[in-house]
């Protein structure tokens, strides 16, 4: 199956397509792009040099995917990537940058959902199946796992964390990382409870939501030190308890807490 390529497209010799893309009118396509199949590309979108895309993405006008890393310290010549998965749907005006860092790539996976002028900083590496609303900016290295919710406005600060199926309310101020399965609003920000409506939308039970529950008041409603919580924490009997835990301990800056 052939490509739709609009008359005013601008398509590299060196990019490399594949089958069932439609290219629409005054696209940008440089050199060193590839791209898989059945994507679409809407009206002004670009892909800069050092960006792949895979299969079924919807890319839409004015987009620009693979700019350079806002980083002053960065070298243009420096090799770098943005690696995107499979059916994406990234809205008008999304910026997408390049890694900042030689051979490296900031990467989105597989069925994410960026609307309109949401901003990647270098080297973000986003998992899948996440929402991000309106007006929302995420620095430098900041990583999202899989399922999270983060909604219009905010702000997250470099190399932040965001933990599966968190929710992040409008205009928050996200300086620390946010815990998977919780809620964080403010500024500065502060967990706000569970993000029990995302657990059930999620297929977690009654039984999964309960045990996450105690968690939470493991963490918050105690007043022994981290350590002896953290060590509690791992002893319960449930996967989520247990990423909860491995989440913390990998932590690097630190966590959002709850309002005191």
């Amino acid at each position: 199956m052939s490509n739709s390529i609009h008359p005013t497209a601008i398509v590299s010799e060196k990019a490399v397509l594949g089958n069932g893309n439609t290219i629409g009118a005054y696209v940008i396509i440089e050199d060193d792009v590839a791209i898989g199949d059945n994507n679409t590309l809407l009206a002004g979108s670009v892909l800069k040099s050092g960006t792949e895309l895979g299969n079924d993405n919807s890319i839409h006008e004015h987009a620009v995917i693979g700019g350079l890393p806002q980083d002053l310290g960065f070298n243009i010549a420096t090799p770098s990537f943005v690696k995107i998965g499979h059916k994406n749907t990234i809205r008008e005006f999304v910026t997408i940058h390049r890694a900042s860092q030689e051979n490296e790539a900031t990467r989105l996976g597989n069925d994410n959902y960026l609307m309109t002028q949401v901003h990647l900083g270098h080297d973000c590496q986003l998992e899948n199946n996440v929402i991000i609303a309106p007006s929302t900016g995420l620095g430098g290295f900041v990583s999202v796992e899989d399922k999270a919710f983060i909604s219009g406005g905010v702000m997250v600060h470099q190399f932040v964390h965001i933990g599966s199926l968190a929710m992040l309310g409008g205009n928050a101020k996200i300086t620390q990382d946010v815990l998977p399965y919780m809620m964080a609003d403010g500024n500065p920000a502060h967990i706000s409870g569970l993000n029990k409506v995302g657990l059930r939308r999620a297929g977690y039970k009654v039984a999964d939501i309960t045990a996450i529950k105690k968690a939470y008041q493991l963490l918050f409603n105690s007043e022994s030190k981290l350590e002896q919580r953290l060590h509690q924490l791992s002893q319960l009997d449930h996967a989520s308890a247990q990423h909860l835990a491995s989440f913390i301990q990998a932590s690097k800056r630190g966590f959002h807490r709850d309002k005191a």
